[in-house]
């Protein structure tokens, strides 16, 4: 009777460890705190992405966003040292070897964020839903061009 479940509870539980990826074990663990930072950035940016998706936009909701993916924005970067590219990291080697590239989309996602942010004050907090939806283009579009370069998976 409680055969069947208990087969199926432990064949899952073999699969998702399957997937699993290494720990971060060295010193300070800064691939794990770069992960995590961007994990953090994802939970300001993607409630964005969902409410242009679903033509659910919320001024005063995108307005909260905006101040948390600024907030956030800055962090994943000092964790980008040469002593890096170690699993489990998705990061590729151009980021060191095409360092000047990997500035300027850095930069880009700066002046992109920026600007969302210009968008949001400029129109007291409640930018009307066009306006807000290609601010926010303008960083996906950063995020993506980054990521093609210099991001496995």
């Amino acid at each position: 009777m409680y055969r069947k479940p208990f087969a199926i509870l432990l064949c899952a539980l073999a699969l998702a460890g399957c997937n699993s990826e290494p720990e971060d074990t060295r010193p300070g663990q800064p691939v794990a705190h770069r992960r995590a930072a961007f994990k953090e950035i994802i939970k300001a940016f993607e409630p964005m992405g969902v409410m242009m998706r679903t033509d659910s936009y919320d001024a005063a909701k995108f307005k909260v966003l905006t101040a948390q993916l600024m907030a956030r924005r800055d962090v994943p970067w000092q964790y980008f040292t040469a002593d890096t590219l170690y699993p489990p990291s998705h990061a590729r080697a151009e980021v060191w070897s095409e360092a000047d590239r990997f500035a300027a989309d850095k930069k880009a996602f700066f002046d992109a964020t920026d600007a969302l942010a210009r968008v949001v004050d400029a129109a007291g907090g409640a930018p009307d839903e066009v306006t807000a939806r290609n601010a926010y283009r303008d960083v996906e579009a950063a995020c993506e061009n980054c990521h093609k370069t210099f991001k496995r998976r």
